[in-house]
Protein backbone atom coordinates (compact mmCIF):
# COMPACT_ATOMS: atom_id res chain seq x y z
CA UNK A 1 0.00 0.00 0.00
CA UNK A 2 1.43 3.23 -1.22
CA UNK A 3 2.35 5.69 1.94
CA UNK A 4 0.16 8.95 1.66
CA UNK A 5 1.47 11.99 1.24
CA UNK A 6 1.62 14.90 3.53
CA UNK A 7 -0.30 17.37 3.47
CA UNK A 8 1.54 21.14 3.60
CA UNK A 9 0.55 23.06 6.18
CA UNK A 10 -1.25 26.51 5.84
CA UNK A 11 2.11 28.02 6.64
CA UNK A 12 4.19 25.65 4.40
CA UNK A 13 7.04 27.46 2.57
CA UNK A 14 6.65 28.60 -0.99
CA UNK A 15 10.24 29.38 -2.48
CA UNK A 16 13.91 28.47 -2.60
CA UNK A 17 16.47 28.44 -0.27
CA UNK A 18 20.49 27.80 -0.67
CA UNK A 19 22.36 25.47 0.94
CA UNK A 20 26.00 25.41 0.93
CA UNK A 21 26.26 21.91 0.95
CA UNK A 22 28.99 20.23 3.31
CA UNK A 23 31.23 17.40 1.80
CA UNK A 24 30.34 14.31 2.65
CA UNK A 25 26.53 13.87 2.31
CA UNK A 26 24.49 13.66 -0.65
CA UNK A 27 22.08 16.09 -2.24
CA UNK A 28 19.30 14.04 -2.02
CA UNK A 29 20.16 13.45 1.70
CA UNK A 30 20.27 17.44 1.91
CA UNK A 31 17.32 18.06 0.16
CA UNK A 32 15.57 15.14 2.43
CA UNK A 33 16.94 16.97 5.62
CA UNK A 34 15.05 19.98 4.48
CA UNK A 35 11.82 18.74 3.62
CA UNK A 36 11.70 17.15 7.74
CA UNK A 37 11.44 20.46 8.81
CA UNK A 38 9.86 22.09 6.04
CA UNK A 39 5.81 21.79 7.12
CA UNK A 40 4.90 19.12 4.64
CA UNK A 41 6.22 21.17 1.65
CA UNK A 42 7.46 19.57 -1.48
CA UNK A 43 11.05 19.55 -1.87
CA UNK A 44 13.57 19.16 -4.58
CA UNK A 45 17.03 20.33 -5.48
CA UNK A 46 18.02 22.10 -8.27
CA UNK A 47 21.27 20.36 -10.06
CA UNK A 48 23.15 17.39 -8.23
CA UNK A 49 26.67 17.71 -6.54
CA UNK A 50 28.64 14.62 -5.71
CA UNK A 51 29.53 13.72 -2.07
CA UNK A 52 32.82 14.71 -2.28
CA UNK A 53 31.76 18.59 -3.04
CA UNK A 54 30.58 21.48 -1.49
CA UNK A 55 28.89 24.50 -2.40
CA UNK A 56 25.50 26.16 -4.04
CA UNK A 57 22.37 23.44 -3.63
CA UNK A 58 19.54 25.34 -4.20
CA UNK A 59 16.41 23.66 -3.04
CA UNK A 60 13.07 24.36 -4.38
CA UNK A 61 10.18 24.36 -1.81
CA UNK A 62 6.11 24.20 -2.50
CA UNK A 63 5.39 25.53 -5.85
CA UNK A 64 9.51 26.53 -6.11
CA UNK A 65 9.74 22.83 -7.34
CA UNK A 66 7.69 23.76 -10.66
CA UNK A 67 10.56 26.28 -11.51
CA UNK A 68 13.70 24.09 -11.21
CA UNK A 69 14.24 22.72 -14.38
CA UNK A 70 14.93 26.69 -15.28
CA UNK A 71 17.52 26.62 -12.33
CA UNK A 72 19.15 23.35 -13.93
CA UNK A 73 19.20 25.30 -16.93
CA UNK A 74 21.71 28.13 -16.25
CA UNK A 75 24.99 28.48 -15.80
CA UNK A 76 27.42 27.09 -13.65
CA UNK A 77 30.23 27.89 -11.64
CA UNK A 78 32.97 25.94 -9.83
CA UNK A 79 36.50 26.00 -8.03
CA UNK A 80 38.30 22.78 -8.14
CA UNK A 81 41.99 21.45 -7.48
CA UNK A 82 42.77 18.76 -9.76
CA UNK A 83 45.18 16.09 -8.54
CA UNK A 84 47.86 15.26 -11.14
CA UNK A 85 49.77 11.32 -11.87
CA UNK A 86 46.81 9.81 -10.59
CA UNK A 87 43.80 8.16 -12.94
CA UNK A 88 40.77 7.09 -10.47
CA UNK A 89 37.33 5.05 -11.14
CA UNK A 90 35.57 7.97 -10.02
CA UNK A 91 37.54 10.66 -11.16
CA UNK A 92 37.53 11.84 -8.38
CA UNK A 93 39.60 11.44 -4.78
CA UNK A 94 36.68 8.86 -3.89
CA UNK A 95 37.71 6.25 -6.48
CA UNK A 96 40.04 3.29 -6.57
CA UNK A 97 43.64 4.29 -8.68
CA UNK A 98 43.62 2.66 -11.91
CA UNK A 99 46.39 4.40 -13.29
CA UNK A 100 49.25 6.32 -12.38
CA UNK A 101 52.29 8.81 -14.34
CA UNK A 102 55.53 10.61 -13.04
CA UNK A 103 54.90 13.32 -15.54
CA UNK A 104 53.71 16.62 -14.19
CA UNK A 105 52.72 19.74 -16.31
CA UNK A 106 54.16 23.02 -16.36
CA UNK A 107 52.65 26.66 -16.20
CA UNK A 108 52.46 26.80 -19.56
CA UNK A 109 51.82 23.62 -21.00
CA UNK A 110 48.74 23.81 -18.54
CA UNK A 111 47.65 27.93 -20.26
CA UNK A 112 48.12 26.31 -24.03
CA UNK A 113 45.93 22.81 -23.21
CA UNK A 114 43.42 24.56 -21.66
CA UNK A 115 41.87 26.86 -24.48
CA UNK A 116 40.79 23.45 -26.03
CA UNK A 117 38.32 22.76 -23.23
CA UNK A 118 36.72 26.45 -24.19
CA UNK A 119 33.41 26.73 -26.14
CA UNK A 120 31.53 24.10 -27.24
CA UNK A 121 33.03 20.87 -26.40
CA UNK A 122 32.33 17.17 -26.46
CA UNK A 123 32.55 15.13 -23.42
CA UNK A 124 31.94 11.61 -22.13
CA UNK A 125 30.38 11.71 -18.58
CA UNK A 126 31.88 9.61 -16.00
CA UNK A 127 31.39 6.19 -15.65
CA UNK A 128 29.98 6.71 -12.28
CA UNK A 129 27.54 9.16 -13.29
CA UNK A 130 23.54 9.48 -13.00
CA UNK A 131 23.37 9.37 -16.84
CA UNK A 132 20.96 6.40 -17.62
CA UNK A 133 22.11 3.22 -19.87
CA UNK A 134 18.90 1.24 -21.00
CA UNK A 135 16.89 2.23 -17.98
CA UNK A 136 19.66 1.36 -15.44
CA UNK A 137 22.10 4.82 -14.02
CA UNK A 138 25.74 4.61 -14.87
CA UNK A 139 27.24 4.33 -11.53
CA UNK A 140 24.60 1.18 -10.54
CA UNK A 141 26.53 -0.87 -13.93
CA UNK A 142 30.11 0.78 -12.70
CA UNK A 143 29.87 -0.52 -8.88
CA UNK A 144 28.76 -3.78 -10.42
CA UNK A 145 31.12 -4.21 -12.65
CA UNK A 146 29.09 -4.67 -15.61
CA UNK A 147 30.54 -3.61 -19.04
CA UNK A 148 28.71 -0.74 -21.23
CA UNK A 149 29.68 2.38 -22.80
CA UNK A 150 28.53 6.20 -22.85
CA UNK A 151 28.36 8.24 -25.47
CA UNK A 152 29.95 11.94 -25.68
CA UNK A 153 27.61 14.81 -25.92
CA UNK A 154 28.38 18.06 -26.27
CA UNK A 155 28.91 20.55 -23.52
CA UNK A 156 29.41 24.62 -23.12
CA UNK A 157 32.39 26.29 -21.31
CA UNK A 158 32.23 29.68 -21.10
CA UNK A 159 35.51 29.67 -18.73
CA UNK A 160 38.35 27.30 -17.69
CA UNK A 161 41.06 29.45 -16.14
CA UNK A 162 43.95 28.55 -13.69
CA UNK A 163 43.98 29.90 -10.32
CA UNK A 164 47.13 29.06 -8.80
CA UNK A 165 49.48 26.08 -8.81
CA UNK A 166 49.65 25.10 -5.06
CA UNK A 167 52.55 22.69 -6.41
CA UNK A 168 54.07 20.04 -8.51
CA UNK A 169 51.52 17.47 -8.14
CA UNK A 170 48.10 20.29 -8.04
CA UNK A 171 46.51 22.87 -9.57
CA UNK A 172 43.54 24.97 -8.89
CA UNK A 173 41.03 26.15 -11.68
CA UNK A 174 38.11 28.21 -11.96
CA UNK A 175 35.34 26.80 -14.25
CA UNK A 176 31.64 28.17 -15.76
CA UNK A 177 29.78 25.70 -17.60
CA UNK A 178 26.42 25.07 -19.24
CA UNK A 179 23.92 22.30 -18.36
CA UNK A 180 25.32 18.39 -18.20
CA UNK A 181 29.04 19.34 -17.61
CA UNK A 182 31.02 16.91 -15.40
CA UNK A 183 33.74 18.54 -13.50
CA UNK A 184 35.12 15.40 -13.17
CA UNK A 185 35.45 14.73 -16.41
CA UNK A 186 36.91 17.88 -17.13
CA UNK A 187 39.66 16.93 -14.92
CA UNK A 188 39.90 13.57 -16.45
CA UNK A 189 40.02 14.76 -19.82
CA UNK A 190 42.55 17.97 -18.92
CA UNK A 191 45.24 15.73 -17.46
CA UNK A 192 45.00 13.18 -20.41
CA UNK A 193 45.55 16.09 -22.83
CA UNK A 194 48.76 16.65 -20.75
CA UNK A 195 49.53 13.36 -20.74
CA UNK A 196 49.55 13.14 -17.54
CA UNK A 197 46.15 11.92 -16.01
CA UNK A 198 44.59 13.40 -13.24
CA UNK A 199 41.51 13.75 -11.10
CA UNK A 200 39.28 16.19 -8.80
CA UNK A 201 40.73 16.22 -4.88
CA UNK A 202 38.44 19.11 -4.02
CA UNK A 203 35.51 20.65 -5.61
CA UNK A 204 33.24 23.58 -4.83
CA UNK A 205 30.22 25.03 -6.86
CA UNK A 206 29.81 28.85 -6.53
CA UNK A 207 26.85 29.67 -8.58
CA UNK A 208 24.07 27.85 -10.31
CA UNK A 209 21.90 30.42 -12.21
CA UNK A 210 20.69 33.02 -9.85
CA UNK A 211 21.91 31.63 -6.84
CA UNK A 212 25.32 32.45 -5.76
CA UNK A 213 27.10 31.50 -2.23
CA UNK A 214 26.73 35.46 -0.94
CA UNK A 215 22.69 33.90 -0.32
CA UNK A 216 23.74 29.97 0.76
CA UNK A 217 22.88 28.66 4.77
CA UNK A 218 24.69 26.00 6.45
CA UNK A 219 22.56 23.27 6.11
CA UNK A 220 23.13 23.06 10.27
CA UNK A 221 22.30 26.61 10.64
CA UNK A 222 18.69 25.37 8.83
CA UNK A 223 18.13 22.04 10.73
CA UNK A 224 18.67 24.31 14.14
CA UNK A 225 15.99 26.24 13.77
CA UNK A 226 13.43 22.86 14.02
CA UNK A 227 10.68 24.84 11.30
CA UNK A 228 10.79 26.26 7.71
CA UNK A 229 7.47 28.03 6.87
CA UNK A 230 6.52 31.16 4.93
CA UNK A 231 8.65 33.96 6.64
CA UNK A 232 11.10 32.32 7.14
CA UNK A 233 13.66 35.05 6.17
CA UNK A 234 16.30 32.58 4.77
CA UNK A 235 13.24 31.40 2.11
CA UNK A 236 13.80 33.53 -1.17
CA UNK A 237 10.98 33.91 -3.50
CA UNK A 238 9.91 32.04 -6.41
CA UNK A 239 10.59 33.90 -8.91
CA UNK A 240 14.23 34.10 -7.97
CA UNK A 241 15.14 31.20 -10.33
CA UNK A 242 13.54 33.19 -13.19
CA UNK A 243 15.94 36.13 -13.27
CA UNK A 244 16.83 35.75 -16.75
CA UNK A 245 13.60 35.46 -17.94
CA UNK A 246 11.95 38.66 -18.83
CA UNK A 247 9.03 39.45 -16.92
CA UNK A 248 5.28 40.97 -18.25
CA UNK A 249 2.87 42.33 -15.85
CA UNK A 250 -1.20 40.92 -16.34
CA UNK A 251 -4.27 42.26 -14.71
CA UNK A 252 -5.97 40.27 -12.38
CA UNK A 253 -8.24 39.24 -15.05
CA UNK A 254 -5.62 38.17 -17.17
CA UNK A 255 -3.87 36.01 -14.73
CA UNK A 256 -7.44 34.39 -13.35
CA UNK A 257 -7.36 33.12 -17.32
CA UNK A 258 -3.95 32.54 -17.09
CA UNK A 259 -4.16 30.22 -13.65
CA UNK A 260 -7.04 28.49 -15.80
CA UNK A 261 -4.60 27.21 -18.57
CA UNK A 262 -6.15 29.70 -20.55
CA UNK A 263 -4.20 31.49 -23.60
CA UNK A 264 -4.61 35.68 -23.26
CA UNK A 265 -4.13 38.01 -26.39
CA UNK A 266 -2.14 40.66 -26.05
CA UNK A 267 -3.83 44.25 -26.55
CA UNK A 268 -2.04 46.80 -25.09
CA UNK A 269 0.49 49.14 -27.11
CA UNK A 270 2.91 48.26 -24.71
CA UNK A 271 2.78 45.24 -24.17
CA UNK A 272 3.01 44.72 -28.11
CA UNK A 273 5.65 46.73 -28.42
CA UNK A 274 8.03 45.03 -25.68
CA UNK A 275 7.15 41.30 -26.92
CA UNK A 276 7.67 42.64 -30.69
CA UNK A 277 11.69 43.34 -29.44
CA UNK A 278 12.39 39.60 -27.87
CA UNK A 279 13.05 37.12 -30.07
CA UNK A 280 9.91 34.54 -31.67
CA UNK A 281 9.01 32.12 -29.14
CA UNK A 282 11.02 33.69 -26.02
CA UNK A 283 9.41 32.29 -22.92
CA UNK A 284 8.32 35.10 -20.48
CA UNK A 285 7.75 35.40 -16.55
CA UNK A 286 4.04 36.42 -15.84
CA UNK A 287 3.23 38.18 -12.80
CA UNK A 288 0.38 40.35 -11.16
CA UNK A 289 0.39 43.23 -8.61
CA UNK A 290 4.45 41.36 -8.08
CA UNK A 291 3.80 38.07 -7.98
CA UNK A 292 4.36 35.48 -10.21
CA UNK A 293 1.62 33.48 -12.11
CA UNK A 294 3.06 31.31 -14.51
CA UNK A 295 5.80 30.66 -17.09
CA UNK A 296 4.20 31.51 -20.71
CA UNK A 297 5.26 31.29 -24.31
CA UNK A 298 4.30 34.42 -26.95
CA UNK A 299 3.01 32.84 -30.26
CA UNK A 300 1.29 35.27 -32.57
CA UNK A 301 0.44 37.96 -29.98
CA UNK A 302 -0.74 35.07 -27.69
CA UNK A 303 0.20 34.73 -24.19
CA UNK A 304 0.69 30.99 -23.82
CA UNK A 305 0.69 29.36 -20.28
CA UNK A 306 3.35 26.73 -19.89
CA UNK A 307 3.68 26.11 -16.50
CA UNK A 308 1.29 27.82 -14.03
CA UNK A 309 2.43 28.58 -10.21
CA UNK A 310 0.19 28.51 -7.42
CA UNK A 311 -1.28 32.02 -6.20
Amino acid sequence: MARRRRKPAPDAPNGWLVIDKPSGMTSTAVSNAIKRISLGAKCGHGGTLDPLATGVLPIALGSATKTVPYAMDGRKSYRFTVRWGIATTTDDAEGDQVETSDLRPSREEILKVLEQFRGAIMQIPPRYSAIKVEGARAYDLARGNENFELKAREIQIYKFDLVDMLDADSAVFDVESGKGAYMRGLARDLGAALGCLGHIAALRRTRVGPFNLDQAHELEYLTSLGRIDDVCPAVLPVKTALDDIPALAVSDSEATDIRNGRSVRLLRKGDLDRVAALPKGCQLRVEAHGELVAIARIEANELKPERVLNP
